[in-house]
C-alpha cells in the first residue's frame, strides 16, 4: 500500500460527513506530492504526505487502543479517551496549511569542479496569510465538521512556538490533553523519524547513541513544522 492509499483509506475509515468532498480537494493540489518543509524535515517530494502519516503513528503509539477509542494515561492516572476517528482526523490534517504552499524557484551554486550551476530549492509561497494550525482549521472545515477538541488540537499542535501566547496554549492543553499530544506526536515525527530525504531506519531512530555534530544552521530562521 502506498503513502497515498494509506493516507486515503485511513480518511475514509472516520466515515466523517464531507470525507469524499475533502479528499476529491486535496487530489486537485500539491498535497500529495508537496514537501513538508523548505530544508527542515521531509523536505523532498511527498514530504509534507509522509510528514502526516509519521505524526498518526506517533500520535496513536502515545496511547493504547480500546475498541474505537485511544486511551491516554500517565503515572498510572487516565488522562482522556479520543475517538480513533479524531486522532485520525487531528493527525492527518494538522499542516492541510501547506497545500499549495511551497513553490520550487532556481538558485546557483558551484559543482564539483568549481563551475556554477542552477539547482532547484523549495521556497514559501503564502498566498492565504490566515497563521498555521488556525489555516488548517479554517480549511478542514471547508468540508468536514470538526469537534472543538479536534480544532483545538489542529490549532495549538505547534505549542509554544509564540511567547505572546504560552499563557493561552497551557490553557487549551488542560482544557483538551488531546492538544499536548497532538503536539508531542508531531515534535516526534520531525524530530526523531524524520530526515530532510526521507524517514530514518529503524535502527537509526534510537537515541542512545553518540550525540550528532551541531548543525552550523542550527539556529538559522525556522519556519513551521
Amino acid at each position: 500500500m502506498t503513502n497515498k492509499e494509506r493516507f486515503i483509506e485511513l480518511l475514509r475509515s472516520t466515515k466523517r460527513e464531507g470525507i469524499e468532498k475533502l479528499i476529491d480537494f486535496l487530489e486537485k493540489t500539491d498535497f500529495f506530492t508537496a514537501p513538508a518543509s523548505t530544508r527542515f524535515h521531509s523536505s523532498y517530494e511527498g514530504g509534507l504526505l509522509q510528514h502526516s502519516l509519521n505524526v498518526y503513528d506517533c500520535l496513536a503509539g502515545l496511547g493504547t487502543t480500546t475498541g474505537d477509542v485511544q486511551e491516554f494515561q500517565t503515572a498510572g492516572m487516565r488522562l482522556d479517551s479520543i475517538p480513533q476517528e479524531s486522532i485520525i482526523i487531528v493527525a492527518l490534517l494538522h499542516d492541510l496549511c501547506k497545500v499549495n504552499f511551497y513553490a520550487t524557484e532556481m538558485r546557483w551554486r558551484k559543482d564539483a569542479n568549481n563551475k556554477w550551476e542552477q539547482y532547484p530549492v523549495y521556497a514559501v509561497n503564502d498566498r492565504n496569510p490566515y497563521g498555521h494550525g488556525e489555516k488548517s482549521v479554517m480549511m478542514a472545515s471547508e468540508f468536514i465538521h470538526l469537534t472543538m477538541e479536534e480544532r483545538y488540537a489542529i490549532r495549538w499542535h505547534m505549542g509554544m512556538s509564540e511567547a505572546n501566547i504560552i499563557q493561552t496554549y497551557c490553557q487549551a492543553a488542560e482544557k483538551y490533553p488531546l492538544v499536548l499530544f497532538t503536539h508531542m506526536a508531531d515534535q516526534m515525527a520531525t524530530s526523531y523519524l524524520e530526515t530532510n530525504t526521507g524517514n530514518k531506519k529503524p535502527e537509526d531512530v534510537y537515541l542512545g547513541t553518540e550525540p550528532a555534530a551541531q548543525d552550523p544552521e542550527e539556529f538559522a530562521e525556522a519556519e513551521p513544522i
